[in-house]
């Protein structure tokens, strides 16, 4: 299995010969290679993308969205190349990455649409001959970066808000997974997308986001993934003054009242948390659980995720697959032994599972104190923090407390207690009684060090799009 980078309309092994291994997180054993861009192969991306932006710009939305949609078309022909592409590197079931990939054409239909309702509007002067328009215009050509976790999604969702405003991209995809990106680019090239218009390239991150920001091509910086990179491109892209759509890590919390039912809540909670092998920067973390019903979640909870098949996500019957790398599983383990000797219970999991891929068992940690680092840290892995809450008052002060502001759940009968949780969470997303989050039609993004600006919805066109002011006298 071997990955290309895709400059200018053309596919190529870049300038150099610098490789990334591609590893099966299953096995860990090597199963391929992917080609590192040299600084050449980024001039060559950056001049594409001006010329391909000056050609897509030009071209009615009604045009574009047509080829976004024959795109779509393609990538449901593809879809279980993508889906098994998606397992090989990543290492999540393949139910999962059928879900991953079936969700790329909704997204690109969605925005094919969107597209063409990139109005502007007419406001009325204080003189009869006087028009005054505001225009919606493409921002310009875009670099975007990618993370792993879902190399399917991330990457669609960038490509598709570009396109449909009007702008071309430069794409960094993750070199851990890069086939299933390949195969989503090539959904594009087949359905007729100019060249110049989507370049995807792979390489050292730190060369391909200096070179790229720093470019006066580039107008505009798109990226998913940590906190610590995100402040370092959103530094980079505040030099050149240039425009930022940054969603950046969680530590969500998921609070459950003493209304509800407490084993039907933990099913659900474990369905969702161990999603990914809860490699999801909107994974429930933080479980801030009512005292009356807290003995009986955690043991329902603990049920559920004892039954767990862990294994080889092509594998029939597996609900969670390994960590993506041995250093996701370091990390994780850091984090729980931590806790344990900081006194927190570990009442399942907490090991490594066997000798050969990266799995690590589903783990609950109960009454985890403030002073454990997993507690103030983003696990990111199979691992959930069930404490005890006293009231709704003591719930919410523990769901605001940390700078992570992405997503947040809660679980209640309660109308009165829902209201308040959808006023008082701090958080860019809150969904209550059901888990409502990532749909295409919907903004998906985060407040203070969870970054800022939205992907998906009216919002993940927006931040494509500039304001142009024009006022003529007759």
């Amino acid at each position: 299995m071997s990955a290309s980078l895709f400059i200018d309309g053309v596919w190529t092994e870049g300038s150099g010969k610098r490789r990334g291994k591609i590893l099966n997180p299953a096995t860990g054993q090597q199963t391929g290679e992917v080609p590192f861009v040299e600084e050449a192969d980024l001039d060559r991306a950056l001049a594409a993308a001006q010329k391909g932006f000056l050609v897509w710009k030009a071209m009615s939305p009604v045009e574009r969205s047509k080829i976004m949609r024959k795109a779509a078309g393609h990538m449901r022909e593809r879809h279980e190349a993508m889906a098994r592409a998606i397992t090989a590197e990543q290492g999540k079931p393949i139910a999962e990455a059928r879900i991953e990939a079936a969700l790329a054409p909704e997204h690109t239909e969605w925005n094919a649409e969107e597209g063409r309702r990139a109005y502007g509007r007419l406001i009325p002067a204080r003189a009869s001959d006087v028009t005054q328009i505001s225009l919606r215009e493409p921002i310009g050509p875009v670099a975007a970066f990618s993370p792993w976790n879902f190399p399917v999604n991330q990457v669609v969702r960038k490509i598709v808000s570009a396109l449909a405003a009007g702008c071309s991209i430069i794409v960094k995809a993750p070199e851990e997974t890069p086939s299933c990106a390949v195969e989503l680019v090539k959904c594009f090239e087949e359905a007729g997308v100019p060249e110049g218009v989507v370049n995807l390239v792979f390489g050292v991150p730190a060369e391909i986001s200096e070179k790229l920001i720093a470019s006066p091509i580039i107008q505009k910086v798109s990226f998913t993934g940590s906190v610590p990179v995100g402040r370092h491109l959103g530094a980079l892209a505040a030099q050149h003054l240039k425009p930022t759509t940054l969603e950046l890590g969680g530590h969500a919390p998921f609070i459950v009242t003493e209304d509800v039912d407490p084993e039907a809540v933990a099913g659900a909670a474990a369905a969702s948390k161990f999603r990914n092998a809860g490699q999801v920067c909107i994974s429930p973390t933080r479980f801030l659980v009512h005292d009356k019903v807290f003995d009986r979640f955690v043991d329902a909870f603990t049920e559920k995720a004892e039954a767990i098949k862990v294994g080889d996500g092509m594998e029939d019957g597996v609900k969670m697959g390994p960590l993506a790398q041995a250093r996701r599983v370091e990390g994780v383990d850091a984090l729980i032994q931590d806790a344990a000797a900081n006194g927190a219970e570990i009442r399942t999991g907490g090991r490594r599972i066997g000798n050969q891929g990266f799995f690590y068992a589903p783990t609950i940690l109960a009454n985890v104190p403030l002073s454990a680092r997993i507690m103030n840290e983003e696990p990111f892995g199979p691992v959930a923090i069930v404490n005890r809450v006293s009231s709704l008052d003591e719930a919410l002060d523990e769901a605001r407390r940390l700078p992570f502001a992405l997503a947040s759940y809660a679980f209640t009968n309660s109308l009165n207690a829902a209201d308040r949780i959808a006023d008082e969470m701090e958080a860019g997303m809150v969904t209550i009684n059901h888990f409502g989050l990532g749909v295409p039609e919907t903004p998906f993004g985060g407040f203070k060090d969870s970054g800022h600006g939205s992907e998906g919805g009216t919002e993940g066109l927006e931040a494509y799009l500039r304001t142009k002011f024009v006022t003529r006298r007759r």
